[in-house]
């Protein structure tokens, strides 16, 4: 790494920040238009959850084209555009998405509103793979990971204030919405929403095109073939698919309909308990409840079980294929290109977890919410903890950016100490104003006061901060697997805490030493966004068989995976001859 104290480029950072609001507005929005198109279309759950594989799908695809291209070409298509001209391109494409969503809300077609988001993702994907060594390109190489903090920050207030923006767009409210509000609302709102979206990326790729402040970022450094590392990227994504196909197709199975059938049958049975007087008649009722839901499960286990098994082979094909990579590259490097770093290889596995963990603990806690032993809320009760797990990657973030800022050492202690509960206090305030009662979780300052600790103990060093925030996520997961209530609820929400500094962490230690290799290894992570679209569905699974609560295994997995991902990447950077300690004195969570 350079030891050049390079001045940050603040105008073109803060410039930079404003496509890292995009993307958490748009995800977080994904929540909303989730239970509308399933009530508006009248849709199953795992129709309705194509809206969330559709656009992580979207970035893993686009990364691996972008690589394909690339090595084919023999040059660094992102390196030869520039940074600065990708990210406009990546813009331009997401609004074509925005159009393409804009003419299918007017069809009434929901598959066309999927390729809308698949389109907008899309560009995200090319925006992410410039964005990030972008953000390191605008400064010293050594705060380059305060620097994507301070973006994933902006990135978390997005994600923090889209469901509410997004919400008064779609439904004219900030209060919760049922089922029949949405089902009677008028779809010309979602035409005005993403045409005001489509709007905002043509105005945020001339702020970019017209800056003069923003470096082009042009890298004219040749790219290797990488031939070996393209064949098993194509080969990994085939067996992936061949693995999700099975998942598909069982949705229009006699075995689904079955399930379909004996579920209204049990929800006819259940009206009919609550309607009847006599006795007699209601204890016949009950027994057949009874006798169905057991058919039910005798259909539904197996089926599970299945899927689970299906999704679970997806996910190993995904490791065992950058493995296998791993270790050819160690025998013979020539065609591995990235990939023929350890640290890069051990870091796509790592992403691969992380975002499949934040996604999942997001995904399954409104289940988790619903049962009797964790308050039994009703859906119109989760907002504040939904909005409050996310909220926590924006405490996180925004103190992992203290760094970035010139400040003392003394003032960075203080800030690290004010800043979380400052972020705190905006959640709280957000969803005040959102007309959402927020006491039930003022003690989760507790939680906050623990991360600011443990913020202090990492002293900003990477390969430290992801060893100590992993063994805090796991820590967390294994306490509210063995306990329930509001104990239990805080510490599946400090997941949201754990996960906040995550992907700057595992980016700056995986991308580390790759010198002309950094942007096609910035590629390769990108692509491993992957994981929201595999680990979320295969715990949603394991959740039909063993329970929701014991289902959280999959997190505490994943977890355990990246503090030990952290070990192993600061050993295999010793062993590369890179001084680890004095890029970490430096760096930043």
């Amino acid at each position: 790494m350079s030891k050049t104290n390079q001045p940050t480029n603040y105008p073109a950072l803060y410039t930079l920040v404003l496509v890292f609001f995009f993307w958490g507005f748009i995800a977080a929005g994904n929540s909303i238009f989730i239970p509308f198109c399933k009530n508006y279309f009248s849709l199953d759950q795992f129709q309705s959850q194509l809206i969330d594989f559709a656009f992580y799908t979207a970035y893993f695809l686009g990364a691996l084209l972008l690589f394909i291209f690339s090595t084919i070409k023999g040059i660094d298509i992102i390196g030869k555009w520039g940074y600065k001209k990708s990210i406009v391109y990546g813009l331009l494409l997401s609004a074509f998405g925005a159009a393409i969503m804009i003419i299918a809300v007017k069809s009434n077609v929901y598959y066309g509103m999927l390729i809308g988001l698949f389109v907008v993702a899309l560009g995200f994907s090319i925006q992410q793979t410039a964005a990030n060594p972008f953000a390191v390109l605008l400064g010293d190489p050594k705060t380059g990971a305060s620097r994507q903090n301070l973006a994933g920050g902006i990135n978390s207030f997005g994600t923090s204030i889209g469901p509410i923006i997004v919400g008064l767009a779609l439904f004219g409210t900030t209060a919760t919405v049922d089922d029949d509000q949405i089902k009677h609302l008028a779809l010309d709102k979602v035409i005005l929403l993403y045409t005001a979206v489509g709007a905002l990326f043509l105005i945020a790729a001339g702020i970019f095109y017209f800056s003069k402040k923003l470096p082009d970022g042009i890298s004219t450094e040749p790219m290797e073939k990488a031939g070996k590392a393209r064949k098993t990227l194509i080969a990994m994504t085939i067996l992936v698919i061949l693995f999700f196909i099975p998942v598909f197709s069982s949705y229009n199975s006699e075995e689904a309909k079955n399930i379909e059938t004996l579920s209204q049958q049990i929800t006819t049975l259940e009206s009919n308990v609550e309607k009847e007087t006599n006795t007699a008649t209601i204890d016949s009722y009950k027994a057949q409840i009874v006798k169905t839901k057991s058919d039910l499960e005798a259909i539904k286990h197996p089926l599970e079980k299945k899927r689970m098994m299906y999704l679970g082979g997806a996910l190993l094909v995904v490791i065992i294929s950058l493995l296998f990579a791993n270790s050819s590259a160690k025998k013979n490097a020539e065609g591995w290109g990235a990939m023929k770093y350890p640290q890069l290889v051990l870091g796509m596995i790592a992403i691969l977890a992380y975002v499949g963990v934040e996604v999942a603990i997001g995904s399954n806690l409104g289940e988790l919410l619903s049962l009797p032993e964790f308050g039994g809320h009703q859906s119109s009760d989760l907002a504040p903890y939904i909005s409050m797990y996310w909220g926590s990657l924006m405490i996180g973030r925004w103190t992992g950016a203290i760094a970035v800022f010139n400040l003392t050492k003394q003032q960075q202690t203080i800030a690290t100490i004010i800043v979380p509960f400052i972020a705190f206090s905006v959640i709280i305030g957000i969803n005040t104003i959102a007309q959402k009662d927020m006491s039930h979780l003022y003690f989760y300052a507790v939680c906050v006061a623990i991360q600011v600790l443990l913020f202090l103990v990492s002293k900003n060093k990477p390969a430290l901060t992801l060893i100590i925030f992993g063994l805090f996520g796991t820590v967390a997961m294994i306490v509210g697997l063995l306990s329930t209530g509001n104990f239990a609820i805080y510490a599946f929400l400090s997941g949201g805490l754990a996960c906040s500094i995550m992907w700057p962490s595992i980016f700056t230690l995986a991308i580390t030493g790759l010198g002309k290799y950094t942007a096609q290894g910035s590629a390769f992570l990108v692509m491993m966004i992957l994981g929201g679209g595999i680990i979320p569905p295969l715990q949603g699974k394991l959740s039909d068989i063993i329970g929701i609560h014991s289902s959280y295994i999959i997190p505490v997995l994943c977890f355990v995976y990246i503090t030990v991902f952290a070990y192993l990447a600061k050993k295999s950077l010793f062993r590369q001859g890179i001084n680890v300690d004095v890029l970490e004195s430096e760096g930043a969570h």
